[in-house]
């Protein structure tokens, strides 16, 4: 079965303060909610922080978490509301099929893999230097137009499409890229937000990610590779907050 949880977070607390600023301790608190070991099966998670005040984490697992631990060190013990919900998201992937069309949103890790970086750091030079890298180098995509297009790139391979914008083509919004600069055509996806997160996994360099996290809508392609992708995840971080997307509803046009 897989399970999709939101946990609802306290920002005003100090130990809310040391996982909001960094994707490692906030893995943590994850995997500490996740019974036997976690590293047994794929654990998404998304931090959702449109409103600073009330940030809300997603989770998605398979088995069925406990999260008594984070309502008590990051959360509001003691109010009213859903602390911590969990939901049977089996349900909702029975259901679906090509042709779907939901509401979506992404948190991604958008990267280029290279050899010949632009500006190549003093560790990626000195391994320029003694000659071709086993390994190409993974670089994050810092500029909107670079995360867009990697975003788009890869939605038919993760078993969906992004549908052109019904309204008037003029009106402002994201464009699929074009590499020969022709016009292109708006897309039903916008950033909610870019972020450039720093923070440190051991003694070492610090771990630097980009981050975009896209909203829109989508209409499955293939229902199996999509369902896949969902619960496997997309692109690359998925230990650090990226990689979940989660759906709901098309609002009405009526």
């Amino acid at each position: 079965m897989t399970r999709l949880s939101r946990i609802r977070i306290n920002p005003l607390r100090a130990a809310s303060r040391k996982i909001l600023a960094n994707p490692r301790a906030m893995r943590g608190l994850v995997m500490g909610g996740i019974p036997g070991n976690p590293l047994d099966e794929r654990v998404l998670w998304r931090l959702d922080h449109d409103n600073p005040r009330r940030p809300q984490l997603y989770v998605l697992s398979t088995s069925k978490p406990d999260w008594t631990h984070a309502v008590e060190s990051v959360g509001w013990p003691d109010a009213d509301g859903d602390h911590a919900l969990v939901t049977d998201y089996t349900p909702l992937l029975a259901r679906l099929a090509v042709g779907g069309r939901f509401a979506f949103r992404l948190t991604a890790n958008p990267v280029q893999n290279t050899y010949a970086p632009q500006k190549a750091s003093a560790g990626q030079q000195a391994r320029l230097e003694v000659g071709r890298p086993e390994r190409a180098f993974r670089i994050g995509h810092r500029t909107a137009a670079a995360q867009l297009r990697w975003f788009l790139e890869r939605t038919e391979r993760w078993g969906f499409t992004v549908p052109p914008v019904r309204a008037d083509p003029r009106a402002s919004g994201p464009h699929e890229p074009s590499p020969d600069g022709q016009e292109t055509v708006p897309r039903e996806v916008r950033f909610v937000s870019r972020q450039r997160m720093s923070f440190r996994k051991g003694p070492g360099k610090p771990v630097v990610l980009h981050t975009a996290t896209f909203e829109g809508a989508l209409e499955i392609t293939d229902a199996a590779t999509f369902t896949a992708c969902l619960t496997e995840g997309m692109g690359p971080a998925k230990a650090y907050g990226c990689g979940l997307l989660t759906l709901a509803p098309l609002p009405s046009s009526g």
